[in-house]
């Protein structure tokens, strides 16, 4: 396969397929009626690190926080010296009313689109760097989210040594709020594990990532991929390379359970076992599912978004039509 071989001239055309990308994009432009202003957010690292807070007044204020740890350790790691410090580099690299805009946006819309949303209650804390790789989560039962800082010192951090350089490339400020709208995207939409062809996976992904773009209009399609620019720019200039890998390999409609960590899964780069593996971007197959999902919404625009989840995957690829072009 020939994945690199026409990019110097699809990046030529980079300024065309954006100006296309962002008229679709406009599409989620909605107007929000009654929006959602600001977001209750609590610093529980705040009270767990200051010594006029006595352990009792902590474990009263926040019952939940505390987990198994015994209560010996959790006052020890109060007043361990490099925890504080994780916790005061991490909130520095946080604006945290920038944050709460973008939070109240983000809810916003999510309640536009499913009028009985709620905004959660939103907690920021500092695993003192022990929860890198599931940094936010959400609590539904009590609506609540829940942001480790610690994961959002910035690409390079020397936080961050020996850590997997792959995976800081989506550990900055910025992918704080498209992160936390996945995690609400997946919540509304849960992955269902009987659909075990690759076109399901992919075409799951692309609800996801419509999700992203109803959910965050104006956030660039990079930060919601967990790219970089580098890496949207590569997998854009490549569609239909890849696209005619999956045809070619008949790993479309494949149910080999390892297309999902070659294609889908985060990682370096994709795993198309040729020798220009490195050089590409992880997650084609989600990038390419998010454009199959684009292309039925283009040609079903009567599509409601709620009917559009619930539709069958293999439904969408074949009503989409979906063949990139050059």
């Amino acid at each position: 396969m020939k994945i690199v071989r026409h990019i110097v001239l699809t990046l030529g055309m980079a300024t065309l397929a954006l100006s296309c990308e962002k008229e679709q994009e406009n599409n989620w432009q909605v107007e929000i009626k009654n929006p959602i202003k600001k977001v209750e957010i609590t610093d529980i690292s705040k009270d767990y690190f200051d010594p006029s807070v006595s352990l009792d007044q902590f474990q009263q204020k926040y019952p939940w926080f505390q987990g198994t740890v015994s209560d010996e350790d959790f006052q020890k790691r109060r007043t361990d010296a490099k925890e504080i410090e994780v916790y005061k580099k991490a909130l520095a690299k946080i604006d945290v009313a920038k944050l709460n805009a973008g939070l109240a946006d983000l809810f916003s819309h999510l309640q536009h689109y499913f009028p009985k949303f709620l905004a959660p209650k939103v907690f920021l804390y500092s695993s003192g760097l022990q929860a890198l790789d599931d940094p936010i989560f959400y609590q539904g039962e009590a609506n609540m989210v829940f942001i480790d800082i610690s994961a959002f010192m910035g690409d390079g951090s020397p936080f961050y040594t020996g850590y997997e350089v792959y995976l800081q490339k989506s550990m900055n400020p910025e992918n704080i709020i498209p992160k936390v709208s996945m995690i609400m995207a997946q919540n509304i939409v849960p992955a269902n594990r009987d659909h075990q062809k690759f076109v399901d996976q992919m075409v799951y992904q692309g609800k996801l990532m419509i999700l992203q773009d109803a959910f965050l209009p104006k956030t660039p399609d990079y930060l919601k991929m967990n790219y970089t620019e580098k890496q949207y720019q590569w997998t854009q200039a490549n569609e239909v390379n890849i696209w005619n890998y999956f045809v070619e390999n008949n790993i479309v409609f494949g149910e080999d359970q390892r297309l999902e960590q070659r294609f889908i899964a985060p990682g370096p780069f994709s795993k198309f076992y040729t020798e220009i593996d490195n050089k590409s971007s992880p997650q084609v197959g989600v990038f390419i599912g998010w454009q199959i999902c684009k292309k039925y919404l283009q040609k079903n625009p009567q599509t409601k978004l709620n009917d559009f989840l619930r539709m069958n995957a293999t439904d969408i690829f074949n009503a989409s039509e979906f063949k990139p072009k050059d």
